[in-house]
C-alpha cells in the first residue's frame, strides 16, 4: 500500500541509525519525556524483554500516556510454549492498561512517541534479545503522522 505525502517540498527530516546495542538506550530516554501517546508495533512479545520495559511502561500510563500495542496474536506462534509465552506477556501489557491490537500476519517493527518521533527498522521493539537489527529514529511529526496514517490503514482495511 502506497500512502501519498501531502506536503512534498518536506524538507528531509533529520535521523539516526541504532543497532541492537545502542537502540534500547535511546529508545528510553524518548519513552522517559512521551507525555501523550505511545504505539508500539512488534510481532513478538516475550516476557523476557517486557519485564525490563515494564515499570517504564507503568509510568507512562501513571502519566496519562495512551498506549497501544499491535502484535500477532498468540496463536499464530509456531509452537504451544511461545503462544503461552506471548500470552503471558500480552496479559501483562493488557493488566497495565496498554491496549493491544492483534493483526493478522504482523510484520511491522516501529514506535510513534507523541505523533512526533519514529522509530522504524528490523528489531523486535517487544522481544529482541540475541539478534543482529538495525532502527532508523526520526524526529519529525509529519513523518510520525504518515506512519500512523499508513499503519492504521493497513490494520483496519485490508
Amino acid at each position: 500500500m502506497r500512502v501519498a505525502v501531502r506536503n512534498t517540498k518536506m524538507a528531509l527530516p533529520y535521523s539516526e541509525l541504532f543497532d541492537q546495542n545502542s537502540f534500547y538506550k535511546a529508545f528510553e530516554k524518548d519513552l522517559a519525556r512521551a507525555n501523550q501517546e505511545l504505539v508500539i508495533e512488534s510481532p513478538f512479545i516475550t516476557v523476557r524483554r517486557l519485564t525490563h520495559l515494564l515499570p517504564i511502561i507503568k509510568k507512562l500510563k501513571k502519566r496519562g500516556v495512551r498506549i497501544t500495542v499491535n502484535t500477532k496474536d498468540p496463536f499464530e506462534y509456531d509452537t504451544v510454549r511461545w503462544q503461552g509465552e506471548a500470552t503471558k506477556a500480552v496479559r501483562l501489557l493488557q493488566c497495565a492498561g496498554v491496549k493491544v491490537l492483534y493483526t493478522v500476519g504482523h510484520h511491522r517493527k516501529l514506535a510513534i512517541i507523541d505523533r512526533a518521533i519514529l522509530w522504524e527498522g528490523s528489531l523486535n521493539i517487544l522481544s529482541q534479545s540475541d539478534s543482529c537489527e538495525i532502527m532508523r529514529r526520526t524526529q519529525s511529526p509529519e513523518a510520525a503522522e504518515q506512519m500512523l496514517r499508513f499503519t492504521i490503514t493497513v490494520t483496519f482495511v485490508s
